[in-house]
């Protein structure tokens, strides 16, 4: 019998649970290693064999291959389910939203969150530009979901998981939610969807 997949991560991280939350969605068997980001696990000679990067999450297959970065892991993870749409348009929208979630949100609001939230920086002692950045992120989803209760096609998606894993903790990196109203309903939706509970990912709940 082939033992289930190892997903290397940190539970702490939105691009890890991205990747829990997907399996769990899909009904796979797999076994978490929990690697302690802020306390250098990442930077062990073991770890590094795995991954020489340094970064989690990453996923050990049954036969031994490794795939790192997130998005790239929920899309070999989903492959064939409907969490990505069979359009081919929709698909690589899709992509191009879990391209754009790289690029433009996570490195803002991801990055804003660790150093207020694990790195105990004052407001004064962070960079402004990720405070504007991240507004800005949050704005160009706002205005996605005006008329839409998902972020590609009319269920959830990769593109969704993606999304939602920084989003719904940016409060912890000091944005306010309240001035997305869109972004905050679709976050309840997808929270929905995963079966998630309020606590899970978050900072606050390590207390």
């Amino acid at each position: 019998m082939s033992q289930p997949v190892r997903i290397y991560g940190d539970h702490r991280s939105g691009n890890c649970l991205k990747v829990k939350w997907t399996a769990d969605r899909l009904g796979l068997a797999y076994h978490w290693v929990e690697v302690d980001v802020v306390a250098g696990e990442t930077r062990t000679e073991d770890f590094l064999a795995i991954n020489p990067a340094g970064q989690v999450p990453c996923l050990e297959r049954e036969d031994g291959r490794i795939l790192a970065q997130s998005n790239a892991i929920i899309h070999h993870l989903a492959e064939g389910s409907a969490l990505i749409p069979a359009d081919p348009f929709d698909h690589a929208k899709m992509l191009e939203w879990m391209f754009w979630e790289q690029y433009s949100h996570e490195p803002f609001i991801a990055v804003r969150r660790f150093q207020k939230a694990f790195a105990g920086l004052s407001d004064d002692e962070i960079d402004p530009q990720l405070m504007a950045r991240g507004r800005r992120a949050l704005g160009v989803m706002e205005m996605r979901l005006l008329s839409r209760d998902f972020i590609v096609g009319s269920t959830i998606s990769l593109a969704d998981i993606a999304l939602v894993a920084y989003s719904r903790v940016a409060d912890e990196g000091g944005f306010d939610l309240d001035e997305f109203l869109g972004v905050r309903s679709w976050i309840a939706r997808v929270e929905n969807e995963l079966e998630l509970d309020y606590d899970d990912g978050r900072v606050s709940a390590l207390a």
